[in-house]
């Protein structure tokens, strides 16, 4: 990859970092956040690639409050679990609620 893309990879962990635990943010969030408001996707290739990197991505959920990323985590329903342990409701691969959980960095930090 290109030097680019690794900073910019590091700017998404670093942010990704920063979701309180109970709450969730979205990949275009995160992009708007770092003034790259069309690259969405490129946020979820770095959440995809976060493992290791003590980033809690099972945070990071589409705009619609979908699981997306669930296909990355061991095990079948870990990233719901993850989120379940902090008291976020999940149902059919859904976040309920997401405008009482949803933290917008753009507005936080």
């Amino acid at each position: 990859m290109k030097p680019e893309t690794l900073n910019f990879f590091d700017k998404v962990y670093d942010i990704a970092k920063q979701v309180p635990y109970g709450r969730v943010t979205s990949y275009g969030a995160i992009a708007k956040y770092l003034g790259a408001a069309r690259s969405a996707r490129m946020v979820g290739y770095a959440m995809n690639g976060s493992g290791g990197k003590d980033v809690p991505a099972h945070r990071v959920v589409n705009r619609k409050g979908l699981l997306t990323g669930k296909h990355h985590f061991d095990g079948t329903n870990l990233m719901q679990q993850l989120l379940e342990s902090e008291g976020i409701e999940v149902v059919d691969n859904q976040i309920q609620n997401l405008e009482s959980v949803f933290w917008n960095p753009s507005e936080e930090l």
